[in-house]
């Protein structure tokens, strides 16, 4: 990892509104601290510290110049404003070149899936950071995995990860990095079933039983005849 050279400047531990002012004049309030080290509040300047930030990534070895000395520290959290996002505080760890740290290392992703690009798959990016530990030196910018063979149902672990000389992957072998899944079918639902057709029911009416009570009268005036015909 590369190094890098930043000014840190003294300042109190003012009340927000001396804060507010720090910044508004192109500082960002920071604390120095570490094993073995007293904590020191400091001040860096807005613009620089960006620049480095873009330039080198998350994990560089940053060297604050203090007037007695340089001391080397890598950035342990940062604090960004809710609207704009930019830093308003940052932690600085002090770290010894000499010996091993644990840190997370951003994954990258290279190329398109195969199960994404020919079978209509979704890839998934579950895990966008690992932790390491390496010599402070050693320690990568970004850790880059070529998804491109990856087919549908398949994925890369921690395991899968490329070897880096004088790095060591803490995080657990098995845990799933990225992967490569069917897109899931809604099945249609068939059309909605016509109501049952009821039979039809002919209700007889007034008119009708009538008409049956006539025909009933007259088959009791008029007795049918006989095949045979009259008896004489």
């Amino acid at each position: 990892m590369k190094e890098v050279i930043l000014d840190a400047y003294a300042r109190t531990t003012g009340s927000k509104g001396y804060l507010a002012v720090l910044r508004k004049s192109g500082k960002i309030p920071a604390i120095f601290y570490g094993k073995g080290t007293k904590p020191e509040a400091i001040a860096v300047n807005s613009k620089v510290f960006v620049s480095i930030m873009e330039a080198n990534g998350a994990n560089v070895i940053i060297d604050l110049n203090f007037k007695d000395g340089k001391k080397a520290a890598i950035v342990k959290s940062l604090d960004r404003d809710v609207l704009t996002q930019h830093p308003i505080h940052i932690d600085f760890h002090a770290i010894s070149l000499e010996d091993k740290i644990e840190v997370l290392v951003p994954v990258h992703i290279d190329g398109v899936a195969d199960g994404v690009k020919n079978f209509g798959g979704v890839m998934e990016f579950i895990v966008r950071e690992v932790k390491v530990k390496a010599m402070p030196r050693n320690i990568p910018q970004k850790i880059s995995v070529d998804i491109k063979a990856l087919g549908i149902g398949q994925g890369i672990t921690v395991a899968d990860l490329p070897e880096l000389d004088g790095v060591k992957y803490v995080q657990d072998s098995s845990t799933l990095i990225v992967h490569v899944i069917a897109v899931a079918v809604e099945e249609e639902k068939p059309e909605g079933t016509a109501a049952a057709v009821q039979p039809e029911v002919i209700s007889k009416g007034k008119k009708d039983k009538e008409d049956e009570e006539a025909e009933k009268g007259t088959a009791a005036a008029f007795p049918a005849t006989a095949a045979g015909g009259t008896k004489k």
